[in-house]
């Protein structure tokens, strides 16, 4: 029987997973102008949330967990303003989710509860899944705001699903 542990590294794995692939579909209807508009100077263009989601798991999972070195520049992130086309921002997300959702998949029950220094904080593995998982989510979501703005589209997320079903 899967154990909690178990659960939670294959929960967080769907969640980061769907995320990327609606990330893809996002980048996929927006064109490269879009990409990087931002809507005023308080606001993240879809490129910069793309660029802060790779900084943000590469620095919480993949370096944490996966003892890869941390060259995370946090403020680079929002402050560039198109360095890299879709297909490079989309290859740098999904080389550092491969890298991400391998880590959680192999990580030992003993790192869920056992303490990491990260960024400026001290936490345990499973509060750095939980993080992480969270923080993708939340961003993935603004990408999604930021395309359904640009472009009055409907994702299209749940076609084909009868969300009103009841089991």
């Amino acid at each position: 029987m899967p154990s909690v542990s178990d659960h939670l590294r294959a929960s967080s794995i769907k969640h980061l997973n769907e995320g990327r692939e609606r990330l893809h579909k996002c980048l996929g209807m927006l064109s490269e102008e879009q990409v990087w508009k931002r809507a005023n100077a308080n606001t993240a263009s879809v490129g910069n949330l793309v660029l802060h989601l790779c900084g943000n798991v590469g620095q919480w999972i993949n370096s944490t967990f996966g003892n890869e070195a941390d060259h995370r520049v946090r403020d680079a992130e929002f402050s560039d303003t198109g360095s890299l086309d879709k297909s490079q921002l989309l290859a740098k997300l999904d080389e550092t989710m491969s890298k991400a959702t391998a880590i959680v998949a192999a990580l030992p029950d003993t790192d869920l509860t056992r303490e990491f220094d990260v960024q400026c904080y001290r936490e345990s593995g499973t509060a750095i899944i939980v993080h992480v998982t969270e923080h993708f989510s939340y961003h993935v979501g603004q990408v999604t705001l930021h395309t359904k703005l640009l472009l009055d589209v409907d994702t299209g997320y749940y076609a084909g699903q009868d969300l009103n079903a009841k089991p």
